[in-house]
């Protein structure tokens, strides 16, 4: 039976209640493997696992689960070892490495931050801004609409402004919330979305970050702000040396989030 992997924490790090359940149907319990100083929490995997929101939220529940009491080095959705002998090996090829990035992420979560504009709201700032979009506008209104090539190019310098704007909103929605935060990861970008950035934060700080996020929303009323965490650190976990090809512990530094 090959073994599923959620994440590595300490092996002081308190047992999780007895029956929780993680990935599969049914969801297969969850349990620890201990190898010196470090745990795997893992279950039996699944033959037919795929990526389906139940199985994606049953990863990330048993993750929120070892979270709440203490630091976890959360792996990517479906990461499957061979073995349970193989999983504990891998701990201790890799323990140097795993008890450092515990030590460096105690007592932190991850907050990531979504933000896109309002739309009405940022091009009436576009406008404002912007004396040459303003007199094309007019003139183009003045002309009953426009000829062709001036409607396209209205549209095209409308675009490029807001293009413009959307990194500007997103550099400064950053270094407005990094002084709180210990550490600043910029995700991959995504559309519909002008920031995806997440922050690791001290659990005694998080309502200091929280704040921080609530006065950036009333400064920058043109940008919608999405708030997902506590998590956690997923953005933060470092993947050690090169790992034996096929092991769970390849996964690790990827979240099912």
């Amino acid at each position: 039976m090959s073994t599923y992997v959620y994440g590595i924490t300490a092996a002081t790090h308190p047992a999780l209640p007895e029956g929780t359940g993680g990935v599969g149907d049914p969801p297969r319990e969850v349990r620890i493997l201990k190898e010196g100083d470090l745990a795997a929490v893992v279950s039996d995997a699944p033959e037919d696992l795929r990526p389906k929101r139940r199985e994606l939220l049953a990863h990330q529940n048993v993750l929120s689960e070892i979270g709440a009491e203490g630091c976890v080095l959360p792996m990517r959705f479906g990461s499957v070892a061979p073995d349970d002998e193989t999983v504990t090996g891998v701990l201790a090829e890799r323990a140097e490495h795993y008890g450092e990035r515990l030590k460096a992420l105690d007592g932190r979560v991850e907050y990531n931050i979504k933000a896109t504009h309002v739309e009405e709201a940022v091009l009436h700032h576009v406008m404002a801004q912007n004396p040459e979009i303003r007199a094309l506008a007019e003139s183009n209104r003045q002309a009953g609409g426009g000829t062709y090539e001036t409607k396209i190019q209205l549209g095209e310098m409308v675009a490029a402004a807001v293009k413009d704007k959307e990194a500007e909103d997103a550099t400064t929605l950053e270094r407005a919330l990094e002084p709180a935060a210990d550490a600043v990861s910029v995700g991959p970008e995504s559309t519909g979305w002008l920031a995806n950035v997440s922050f690791l934060v001290k659990r005694e700080a998080a309502d200091a970050f929280l704040a921080a996020v609530e006065r950036a929303r009333a400064e920058m009323p043109h940008l919608e702000v999405r708030v997902n965490g506590p998590l956690p650190p997923y953005s933060f976990v470092e993947p050690g040396p090169a790992e034996p090809a096929g092991t769970a512990a390849g996964g690790a530094g990827a979240g099912a989030g």
